[in-house]
C-alpha cells in the first residue's frame, strides 16, 4: 500500500511501526457550531482509510478528538448563556448525529481537551525545563520556535513565507512565530483551569499532542504513531506546532506519515464561514439521504479540492441508485463470499485511496452482475455471491448496506408513508378473504400514487417509481 505523505510531498510505501497494527489520530472539530461539509469530508476520508486498512487485516486503533475549550467556544457561551459543558455537549451530540447519518464509524477513543489537562501540564513542564518554552508575567506560556532547529521542516512553510498568516504579535513574545502553550486567566468572563503554572487554559496546539501522548503513543519507537491526519488547512501551523512541541518535549517525532484531505468549495470558493457560504451537514441531510451524501463526498480523490454542487450530487445519487437496483434483484438472499471482488476493490484503494478506480470496479461489478442475472435468473449461488459482493462494498466503501426498498422510499413524507402502509394492510386483508377485486383496486390506487408493490414470502414491499 502506498500513501501520499504530506511531509515528504510524495507517495511512499506504507509500513506500520509495528506489524499488523496501525495507530491513527485525526484532528476533530472545535465544538462551537454544527458540523459543515469540511468536517464531513475529513471524517469520510479517514473513515475510508480506516476501512481499507481493516480490510487488509490490520488492527486499527483510531482516535479523533473534540476541542472543547477555545476562544470561539467562550464567545459562543456569552451569546447563548450556556455553560461550557452544556454548549460543548450539545454540539458534540450534533456532530455525532451527523457523522452517524454519513455512516462514519465511531473512533475507538474520542478524547476531549478538558479531560487531558494533566498530560498537557506534563508536556508543558518538560518544555519549560528543557528551555523550549517561557512564561510571560501575565501567565501566558509560549513555545520558543527559535530553539527548535527543525521548526518548519515538517510542512516546509515558515511564518515569514509570503501568504502564510500569523496571529497578531503579542507583547512579550520573543519571536512572532512563537505559539501559546498556556493562556493565563484574563479575568472575569474567561474560562480558567488550575494548573502548576497558574490559572488559565491550554493553547490549541498542545491539546492534540497531549491526547496522542495519552491515548496512542508508542514508547519504544522513533515516532509516537503511524498516521496523523486532518484537513489541508491544519498542516501549517497546527500540525507543524504539534510536531515541534512533541519532539522537543519527548524526543519522539509525532507521526511517521502525515495525510491531509483537500478543501470543500462552493461555487469555486474555499468553504469559509467568513465568506458566508458554509454549508452545514444537517441542512444537506434534509434534502438527501446520508448515504448519498457520503457517496458524493467520497467520489472525488481525498487530496483534490471538491467543488460542491447539486448537479454532481444528483449524478452521484443516480450512480448509487444502480447499486441498490441490483440489490433489489437479490433481495432476501443469504450472502456468501464473492470470489474476486474484495481483491479487485482493494487493489486501486491501496494506491493512495484511488477512489475513482475503486468506484469503476464497483460500476463494473454492477454491470456484470446484472448481465449474469438476466442470463441466469434462477441461479441461487450467483445471487448469493452478488449479495456477498454488495456486503464487501458496504464494508470497504460504506455504501450499499441499507434495505433497497427503504432506500428508494427516502424523501416520501411520513403522512404519505402511513397512507401507503394503510392501503397495503387493507389489500392484505382483502386477499385473505379472497376479495380479489378490492385487492386489485388497491394495487391500482397505489400505482396511481406512483407506488410499485411486490409480494414476497416475508410480506409486501414497495417503492416510489420515478
Amino acid at each position: 500500500m502506498v500513501l501520499f505523505d504530506s511531509h515528504r510531498g510524495e507517495k511512499v510505501k506504507f509500513e506500520p511501526l509495528k506489524p499488523d497494527e496501525v495507530r491513527i489520530y485525526v484532528c476533530g472539530p472545535t465544538v462551537y457550531d454544527d458540523a459543515h461539509l469540511g468536517h464531513a469530508r475529513s471524517s469520510l476520508t479517514f473513515d475510508l482509510l480506516r476501512r481499507v486498512l481493516e480490510a487488509e487485516g490490520y488492527r486499527v486503533k483510531f482516535v479523533k478528538n473534540f476541542t472543547d475549550i477555545d476562544d470561539k467556544i467562550i464567545k459562543k457561551m456569552g451569546e447563548t448563556g450556556e455553560s461550557l459543558e452544556e454548549l460543548t455537549q450539545r454540539y458534540i451530540d450534533s456532530y455525532l448525529r451527523d457523522m452517524g447519518a454519513l455512516k462514519v464509524k465511531r473512533p475507538d477513543i474520542e478524547p476531549r481537551a478538558t479531560a487531558t489537562l494533566p498530560e498537557m501540564f506534563k508536556l508543558i513542564s518538560a518544555l519549560l525545563e528543557k528551555g523550549f518554552a517561557y512564561q510571560l508575567p501575565n501567565g501566558d506560556i509560549y513555545f520558543d520556535t527559535s530553539k527548535d532547529p527543525e521548526y518548519c521542516q515538517l510542512s516546509h512553510k515558515c511564518p515569514q513565507d509570503e501568504g502564510v498568516a500569523r496571529v497578531e504579535h503579542t507583547a512579550g513574545k520573543r519571536n512572532p512565530a512563537d505559539f501559546a502553550l498556556w493562556k493565563g486567566c484574563k479575568g472575569e468572563g474567561d474560562v480558567c483551569f488550575d494548573s502548576p503554572f497558574g490559572a488559565g487554559r491550554p493553547g490549541w496546539h498542545i491539546e492534540c499532542s497531549a491526547m496522542i501522548w495519552k491515548h496512542l503513543a508508542y514508547s519504544d519507537t522513533p515516532y509516537q504513531i503511524d498516521i496523523h491526519g486532518g484537513g489541508a488547512d491544519l498542516f501549517f501551523p497546527h500540525h507543524e506546532n504539534e510536531e515541534a512541541q512533541t519532539f522537543c518535549g519527548t524526543g519522539q517525532h509525532l507521526a511517521k506519515y502525515w495525510l491531509h484531505n483537500g478543501f470543500v468549495k462552493i461555487d469555486g470558493e474555499k468553504m469559509s464561514k467568513s465568506l458566508g457560504n458554509s454549508f452545514f451537514v444537517k441542512d444537506a441531510l434534509k434534502s438527501y439521504p446520508g448515504e448519498v451524501l457520503r457517496f458524493y463526498l467520497l467520489s472525488t480523490h481525498y487530496r483534490a479540492p471538491l467543488n460542491f454542487n447539486e448537479e454532481d450530487l444528483l449524478s452521484a445519487k443516480r450512480r448509487l441508485d444502480r447499486l441498490y437496483r441490483l440489490k433489489k434483484r437479490v433481495y432476501g438472499v443469504k450472502p456468501e463470499p464473492h470470489p474476486t471482488l474484495k481483491g479487485e476493490l482493494l487493489e486501486p484503494l491501496r494506491d493512495d485511496l484511488n477512489i475513482s478506480k475503486g468506484l469503476a470496479v464497483v460500476d463494473q461489478f454492477i454491470k456484470e452482475s446484472n448481465e449474469k442475472l438476466t442470463q441466469n435468473p434462477k441461479d441461487k449461488r450467483l445471487k448469493r455471491q452478488i449479495a456477498g459482493g454488495i456486503e464487501i462494498i458496504d464494508q470497504i466503501i460504506g455504501v450499499g448496506g441499507e434495505d433497497p426498498y427503504r432506500y428508494f422510499q427516502w424523501g416520501i413524507p411520513q403522512e404519505t408513508k402511513a397512507k401507503i402502509e394503510e392501503l397495503i394492510a387493507r389489500r392484505l386483508e382483502a386477499k385473505k378473504v379472497k376479495d380479489w377485486t378490492t385487492a386489485d383496486q388497491i394495487r391500482e390506487q397505489l400505482r396511481e400514487m406512483g407506488i410499485q408493490i411486490q409480494d414476497t414470502p416475508t410480506g409486501t414491499i414497495w417503492e416510489k417509481v420515478e
